[in-house]
């Protein structure tokens, strides 16, 4: 109503809309950064200009696994009924050079002088009929092989030998894909976040891994790589850079037992690329934690490996993973709706590096927690005698109320005699 232009003029309210949208405050959405493996495992690059696509047809069998289900089914398909219509065709062919065309119905049955390739081929239709007989080994009985041409009998032999190769191919393309080991990983779970905490006097880098099948994985081994941008001293840029970093493991094989979740930890010393990172540089830091779990599946025997990888966003700095293994009645259950919880602990928001220069640093640190939760301890103890204390009040005034007044009766006589009930 007041946007009417006999009471504000429309270049007026034109102007205050563009000057109101000016003075509230435009939140830009911070461009995602790119990572080197997604969550859940695939490799997010891209292949671009590759000028020899022939390669990948030398390796014909490899491609098939690689392609889609759809368009492997498609493949499959096609190349049955191709094989069925290029050798319908060339039976045809040989049937219309030996004259079955020009026979009588009496030759399907065979009761004449005169003796066909193939019995009851007199058209198209009957010898795609006959191809896919002989390819698929069916054999309803009306239609057969004499031995009136040699190279009916040519052509069979090379039917049956390229129905075999496209049955190996196929058959075995589609069970590799079944089978393929990636399916596996897909059981093998890694906790969203990292943690970084004190563990024996030392910071280290945490996460957690686990298995969902009671299936195990045989000979199973960590491997934690750090892909970071570098610059070398010659000023060359590598963009992916690719460093492994050691993993904490009591056993001197490397293998783990992953018949229950684990806690992976590796220790952030000189060797590690986190060694100079504080908490307050963790943020800035563009780099990609990639972790690899390889092995060996117990009831197929196929190698397997499942993938992850924690950015800096993803790495919480002084916290730990919360236990989600328990004893109940004997046997030891694991609780996965805690699987990725982590609570606050008591972590030197400083590097490493000068954690191992000022060892004080981290006595500090678990001085102030212990403070902080000692005041913690004695607020919570004052809130309850406070609330202990008004409880008792307000109980004894609820008490006090219910108290019947004292009274006061006259004699005859003048005097006061006090009754109490």
């Amino acid at each position: 109503m007041l946007a009417r232009k006999s009471i504000i003029p429309e270049e007026y309210v034109l102007a205050r809309i563009a000057a109101e949208n000016l003075r509230k405050p435009r939140i830009r959405d911070q461009p995602r950064k790119a990572r080197f493996i997604a969550k859940s495992g695939a490799c997010n690059l891209a292949h671009k200009n590759i000028r020899e696509q022939g390669r990948f047809l030398q390796d014909i069998f490899t491609t098939l696994v690689d392609l889609k289900w759809r368009h492997t089914l498609v493949i499959f398909t096609m190349s049955f009924l191709c094989s069925w219509l290029l050798f319908a065709m060339i039976w045809w062919l040989v049937a219309f050079a030996h004259g079955d065309m020009n026979g009588s119905t009496e030759n399907c049955i065979g009761s004449t002088d005169w003796t066909p390739c193939v019995t009851c081929v007199r058209s198209f239709t009957s010898a795609f009929l006959f191809s896919i007989e002989v390819q698929v080994t069916i054999g309803f009985g009306g239609r057969m092989m004499t031995e009136e041409c040699p190279m009916a009998i040519t052509v069979l032999i090379l039917q049956n030998i390229v129905g075999l190769i496209i049955n190996a191919v196929m058959l075995g393309c589609i069970f590799m894909k079944t089978a393929q080991a990636h399916r596996r990983a897909e059981t093998l779970i890694f906790s969203r976040h990292a943690v970084i905490a004190v563990r024996n006097g030392r910071l280290c880098f945490m996460f957690r891994v686990g298995d969902l099948r009671k299936s195990m994985i045989i000979s199973a081994s960590v491997r934690i790589q750090v892909v970071k941008k570098t610059t070398t001293p010659e000023g060359e840029i590598i963009p992916i850079h690719q460093l492994d970093i050691p993993v904490d493991n009591p056993i001197e094989s490397n293998n783990i037992f992953l018949v229950a979740p684990l806690i992976i930890c590796h220790v952030i010393d000189k060797r590690s690329p986190l060694y100079d990172i504080s908490a307050s540089d963790l943020a800035s830091q563009d780099l990609e934690l990639i972790v690899v779990l390889e092995g060996v599946v117990e009831t197929t025997g196929i190698t397997t490996q499942a993938r992850t990888s924690y950015i800096a966003e993803e790495i919480l700095w002084g916290h730990r993973f919360v236990p989600i293994v328990t004893e109940e009645e004997g046997v030891y259950a694991v609780d996965y709706s805690k699987f990725g919880n982590t609570i606050k602990v008591a972590a030197p928001r400083c590097s490493a590096r000068e954690l191992d220069e000022k060892p004080s640093i981290l006595i500090q640190t678990l001085q102030k927690s212990e403070l902080s939760h000692q005041n913690s301890l004695r607020k919570r103890n004052s809130m309850r005698r406070n609330n202990s204390m008004r409880r008792n009040n307000s109980m004894r005034r609820n008490n006090s109320s219910l108290l019947v007044p004292k009274v006061q009766f006259l004699t005859p006589e003048g005097n006061q005699s006090v009754s109490e009930t």
